[in-house]
């Protein structure tokens, strides 16, 4: 028994360690190029975030492929966050209820089409591994359980309602502001019984729009606060840029063209699909229209086929952009921007100028499914900062969502828990 716990403690010491270097890119990242069309999602709704209920019923489904087509030994874990992902210096054994790390073991073959893959799945949290406090997590994916071959990972949350959390959404009173961004004001109230706040600056407050966390506000102590309520309301830090309601492709059927694509290329003596979408022209200076979207997010279904996760094709689908008179904008590089690139600006969402066409263009390697996405500017040599300004622009009346999230430290405690959360939605403006 005593040999069972030091390598149980070798292994989260290794695993902790790890966690560290991984934080040097973003929590969500992947780190094996096999690694495809990850996803993470509570079970039963594709189209919304991983938060979970401390000791609830809720269920997350995770999905990803590996495009090598064979049987790998994957496995997974849970790593405990402080509030600004960094790892909390807590043991692994205070935090999961279990078994500290799960083989998948549910996995099928791709059928009935050309792209081979094997579609892994698994549903969190599992019996025997069950996280027993609030926070915020890192689900890791690694491969024949070593930490150091790690594929992929993913954040979730799991909330350990302590307070009532509400907000609504305004106009900014800044005259800068008034028509392109939104101003959120939240009130925080603890339960009784439940928290005990000592001081105002034990409650940390967290709001993330469109589940973009590089863009996400981070409010330390309250604007203000009276008896048993909290109020955070700080323009400077509340407000965000609206943007438009994102663009989108239908790639759930890759044998009838959809309203958006311009034409499918699929050879008889290749395997290879492409699919051309409409050229995109900048939304700055147009009126705003309201359309349905999803905040950035994609799916992965099919109209083709019985089942989306495991009989979806994959194909080069080819973006173009173009910027106002043809022109490059100087000094800038423009992105395709949503969780299709996993809200990164880098190499791989980076679209290439076409001197001779005067567009900007990028082909990215997806799998059947729908996707919103928009075009974003960052200034050269950058990778934050990102803009709507000058390729979708920016209307304050733009649905959007915004998550808020409440954060407790007690004294002598190691580790921020999660004790409020709340989900706000601007549609109510349209």
């Amino acid at each position: 028994m005593k040999n069972l716990l030091n390598i149980n403690y070798v292994l989260f010491c290794l695993s902790f360690h790890f966690s560290f270097i991984t934080q040097a890119r973003s929590p969500d990242s992947i780190y094996f190029s096999n690694i495809r069309s990850v996803k993470l999602y509570k079970s039963g709704d594709l189209y919304s975030y991983p938060v979970i209920t401390l000791n609830g019923n809720d269920k997350l489904e995770l999905h990803f492929d590996d495009m090598d087509g064979d049987v790998k030994f994957y496995y997974y874990s849970f790593q405990l966050c402080d509030a600004d992902w960094r790892p909390a210096n807590v043991q692994a054994f205070d935090y999961i209820r279990g078994f500290l790390s799960n083989r998948i073991t549910t996995y099928r073959m791709s059928s009935l089409i050309s792209t081979r893959y094997t579609h892994y799945m698994a549903v969190i949290p599992e019996r025997n591994s069950v996280p027993s406090r609030g926070g915020n997590y890192l689900l890791k994916v690694y491969l024949n359980d070593d930490t150091t071959k790690i594929a992929f990972t993913r954040r979730f949350l799991v909330v350990n309602s302590k307070v009532q959390v509400s907000g609504f959404i305004t106009q900014p009173y800044n005259a800068r502001w008034f028509r392109t961004h939104q101003r959120i004001q939240a009130q925080v109230i603890p339960m009784q019984g439940k928290i005990q706040i000592i001081s105002p600056q034990d409650l940390k407050m967290v709001i993330v729009p469109n589940y973009i966390w590089k863009q996400s506000q981070y409010f330390d102590r309250p604007t203000f606060f009276r008896g048993n309520f909290f109020e955070y309301s700080d323009e400077e830090a509340g407000t965000f840029p609206a943007g438009k309601e994102w663009r989108w492709v239908d790639l759930r059927s890759l044998r009838i063209r959809s309203e958006r694509m311009l034409k499918i290329i699929d050879s008889d003596t290749s395997k290879r699909i492409d699919v051309y979408v409409n050229p995109d022209s900048e939304r700055s200076h147009q009126l705003y229209v309201y359309f349905r979207d999803y905040n950035g997010l994609f799916s992965i279904e099919n109209r083709d086929q019985p089942n989306a996760f495991w009989q979806s094709e994959y194909a080069w689908v080819h973006f173009t952009y173009v910027p106002k008179g043809n022109r490059a904008y100087p000094g800038k590089n423009v992105y395709i921007f949503g969780e299709l690139t996993q809200y990164e600006c880098n190499e791989n969402s980076r679209m290439t100028f076409n001197e001779e066409k005067g567009v900007y263009e990028k082909a990215l390697y997806l799998k059947q499914g729908f996707y919103n996405y928009n075009y974003v500017t960052v200034p050269d040599n950058q990778t934050g900062n990102i803009s709507y300004e000058f390729t979708e622009g920016n209307f304050w009346g733009t649905e959007n969502a915004y998550m808020l999230l409440v954060y407790f430290r007690p004294p002598g405690a190691r580790a921020d828990e999660l004790v409020g959360y709340a989900l706000l939605n601007s549609f109510f403006q349209q």
